[in-house]
Formats: C-alpha cells, sequence, structure tokens
C-alpha cells in the first residue's frame, strides 16, 4: 500500500531545520513546540529514520535529513506554485 508524505509534516520539519530548532520554527509557524515536534516524530515514524541530530544544544540533520531536506523544499514549493496558479 503506497504511503504518502504530509504537507504539515514536512513544512515543519523544513521550518525546524532552517530555524535551527523546534522552538524558533514553532513561532514562525504559529503552533505550538509540541505540535511541532509531534509532526517532525511522525515524519521520522513514517520514513523509519532520524532525521535530527539531538545529541547536542543545537539540532543538526542527519544524512537521512539533508536528503529529506531537498525533497521537501521541493515538494513544497510545487504544493504552493499549484495551489497559486489554480486558486
Amino acid at each position: 500500500m503506497p504511503r504518502n508524505l504530509d504537507m504539515t509534516s514536512l513544512r515543519s520539519f523544513l521550518a525546524v531545520a532552517e530555524a535551527g530548532g523546534v522552538t524558533r520554527a514553532s513561532g514562525f509557524l504559529n503552533l505550538t513546540q509540541s505540535a511541532v515536534s509531534m509532526q517532525i516524530k511522525r515524519l521520522e515514524d513514517l520514513l523509519d529514520v532520524r532525521l535530527f541530530d539531538r545529541s547536542s544544544r543545537q539540532l543538526s540533520l542527519t544524512a537521512s535529513g539533508e536528503l529529506l531536506l531537498g525533497y521537501a523544499r521541493r515538494m513544497l514549493e510545487m504544493n504552493d506554485e499549484a495551489l497559486t496558479r489554480l486558486t
């Protein structure tokens, strides 16, 4: 059965990666920290990989996170473009 990546989770992942942390990303997204953390966890569970290295004070991307980052940017750009053109 095919699985789908959730755009909201990808948007949260991208925000955390670009902001360098869940707290700053949650402010940009107007979501609670726990909501953003839950979306990242769901994405990690779906993909069965760790996306962030949480060993230090600041989050950093794992190799899998770096790989997903490029896909997330492109997928969100296409999503936003389609919505802009069709609405």
